[in-house]
């Protein structure tokens, strides 16, 4: 086994088509991923998001980005990808938008794409790279690639975002699983979608850097003193932080609570998404117990999480997440916190703490259990935090990856076995 770990971890070369762009300020599996992996020394392509919905007619928003967009794309296609961060270069493609389902529309994207993805992989003489993708629809611009495993991560059930074409998703994806080498999943229905095309389907859910939230709960000069807006808001403090999307987060229940429990401070990190102006959020904010912070970045979070009580999932039940595992919930635990949720898939199973509450009272019941038993002791953290983190969980992918074949190599079970060993 030592010889194939190390083979399996060394560097590589690496294209990763992305759902997201490199520059979101709020950074998910796909720039996390393409992070470490840099930082171990892999040349990354990271390949911007090729755009899942056409843009709406009256939305300013929405044709703002794709202009922008498009800009992004010329200058690729003119220039080649910038290089964004140590062994990172960015390649935004120069595509239409929206148009995978249209026959006429998508051999133009997918031809963009793969002169793209080739003259870059040539002039940067990547070797045979790992294919690393969030979305199907990227396989004719492979097409021509010496390549080598093609990795699904499957973090979203992208068919059920608004806007997206189903059908056409659906059929993409079939085609992508019955390619991969692997595919991973981070929630068991994303896994039930994906098992019956790729028997080498693993359920691997979020994780967490858990140094720098547990900074949230170290003593030093972190922990000199709250953020001043922070410090001004009473006790007890509750925080939610991430996109406040309208199909996302409950913002009725969130509005029914503050409004049931006006000595609770609510701590909102985060902005709307584009293109969004939502008047439930704003009737939200009306409340005097509801602080909308805005955005922060990344690196200060931990400073925040400190100053709070309890870190709240208020997720909206839909058909988009229900199988999310929000990233969220091991960030709260390893800042110290206790988490209240909705009853998403991933809480249907005892999770040292964590507490659900589907409806408004349950909700407010969950709270006030969670802030009765207080903050998570180190060794609770530890517990609950356990191994579900980005450099765990990516050492056991690649693992899998390069230890298992889909079609000759060995079953799921023979892969799970070679993991735990």
């Amino acid at each position: 086994m030592a010889d194939g770990k190390d083979t399996a971890l060394a560097a590589q070369d690496c294209v990763l088509f992305s759902t997201a762009d490199w520059d979101e300020p709020y950074w998910t599996n796909k720039q996390h991923t393409a992070s470490i992996l840099a930082a171990r020394g892999w040349r990354i392509l990271y390949v911007e998001s090729v755009g899942f919905r056409s843009p709406k007619v009256g939305s300013g928003r929405d044709w703002s980005r794709l202009w922008r967009r498009l800009w992004r794309g010329v200058q690729s296609l003119v220039l080649g990808p910038p290089r964004r961060a140590e062994n990172v270069w960015v390649l935004s493609p120069l595509m239409v938008p929206a148009g995978h389902h249209l026959p006429f529309v998508r051999p133009l994207n997918q031809a963009m794409l793969r002169f793209s993805v080739n003259r870059f992989a040539r002039s940067h003489r990547f070797n045979k790279p790992v294919v690393w993708t969030y979305h199907p629809y990227m396989l004719d611009a492979i097409a021509t690639l010496p390549r080598g495993p093609l990795v699904y991560h499957c973090v979203d059930d992208i068919a059920a975002i608004p806007g997206v074409d189903v059908n056409a998703f659906r059929n993409a994806q079939q085609d992508l699983l019955g390619r991969c080498e692997a595919v991973f999943t981070t929630a068991q229905s994303l896994k039930d979608v994906c098992l019956p095309f790729n028997r080498n389907t693993h359920f691997f859910g979020n994780v967490v850097d858990d140094a720098h939230f547990g900074a949230a709960r170290a003593d030093g000069a972190l922990s000199a003193e709250l953020p001043a807006e922070l410090a001004a808001i009473p006790e007890p403090r509750l925080v939610y932080h991430g996109v406040l999307s309208d199909f996302k987060v409950d913002f009725p229940l969130l509005l029914q609570t503050a409004q049931a429990r006006p000595q609770w401070q609510w701590v909102i990190i985060g902005e709307e998404r584009e293109g969004q102006r939502s008047e439930l959020l704003a009737q939200l904010a009306r409340q005097p117990n509801v602080h909308l912070l805005g955005y922060r970045p990344y690196s200060v979070l931990p400073r925040y999480l400190r100053g709070m009580r309890v870190g709240v999932l208020p997720t909206l039940l839909n058909e988009y997440t229900r199988s999310m595992f929000p990233m969220k919930f091991y960030e709260y635990l390893a800042a110290g916190l206790p988490v209240v949720s909705t009853p998403l898939d991933f809480a249907k199973e005892p999770r040292p703490g964590l507490e659900v509450g589907g409806d408004a009272d349950a909700f407010i019941a969950a709270i006030e259990k969670q802030l009765a038993r207080g903050k998570l002791s180190a060794e609770e953290v530890r517990a609950a935090v356990g191994e579900n983190t980005w450099e765990a969980r990516l050492d056991k992918m690649l693992r899998i990856t390069f230890h298992c074949q889909q079609a000759d190599g060995g079953s799921a079970r023979e892969c799970d076995a070679e993991v735990r060993t």
